[in-house]
């Protein structure tokens, strides 16, 4: 007997259902800090890099007071570049440090520190808040995904935010549209959701686990 869907997404949720501002630390909430550390964790996941190296030099980075622009920007380059070389974050540690400090003078400048000044620009449409993430030195379209990914659980009119590395979902037989999807679960729990089924596209052997009978 298959499995349904209830308890498909329930084995998909715990598994592979941590994003990864949690991995990172980050307690994500429509506030300036924890909204600027998601952006440093895309910009970390901008290169052709491990994911848990990406995390890990979020928490180095974090972990030396880089918390906010601010911070960011008032460290120097060298700091940056060792707090990524902590994390093993080899062959872009330098122009990564770089694109960190010209990210945070353009928050600074730009949106005065704070985000949500970027989704007041906005103005509702996720498809802009992806335009301007895009200035962001090193946010491309998989940088943007993801901030929209992860910041749809604080900000509601990016749900469902679901990107094309979310296409595990028919294998599992899940809906295949970001609408369907998002009637699977609550509100604030889509972005765990999204990550679980861009973990499992990305897994070789992770969809034939899910749907073993028993």
């Amino acid at each position: 007997m298959t499995r349904t869907r209830p308890t498909t997404v329930r084995r998909l949720m715990d598994a592979y259902g941590r994003t990864h501002a949690e991995e990172a630390g980050i307690r994500l909430r429509n506030t300036p800090a924890p909204l600027y550390q998601l952006l440093t964790l895309c910009v970390l996941f901008a290169v052709r890099i491990k994911a848990d190296i990406a995390v890990a030099a979020a928490r180095e980075l974090f972990g030396a007071g880089m918390r906010t622009p601010r911070a960011m920007a008032d460290a120097t380059w060298q700091d940056r570049v060792d707090a990524l070389g902590r994390a093993h974050y080899r062959r872009y540690d330098e122009s990564t440090a770089t694109a960190l400090g010209e990210g945070a003078e353009l928050v600074l400048d730009r949106y005065h520190g704070d985000l949500r000044r970027l989704r007041d620009e906005a103005d509702g449409d996720p498809g802009r808040v992806r335009e301007l993430l895009k200035e962001v030195p090193r946010i491309g379209p998989v940088g943007a995904d993801i901030f929209c990914r992860e910041a749809q659980a604080v900000w509601p009119e990016l749900r469902p935010s679901f990107d094309d590395r979310a296409r595990a979902a028919a294998e599992l037989g899940l809906p295949s549209s970001p609408e369907g999807l998002a009637r699977l679960v609550d509100p604030e729990t889509l972005p765990r959701l999204a990550a679980a089924l861009v973990r499992v596209g990305l897994s070789g052997d992770a969809v034939e686990d899910l749907l073993k009978t028993g």
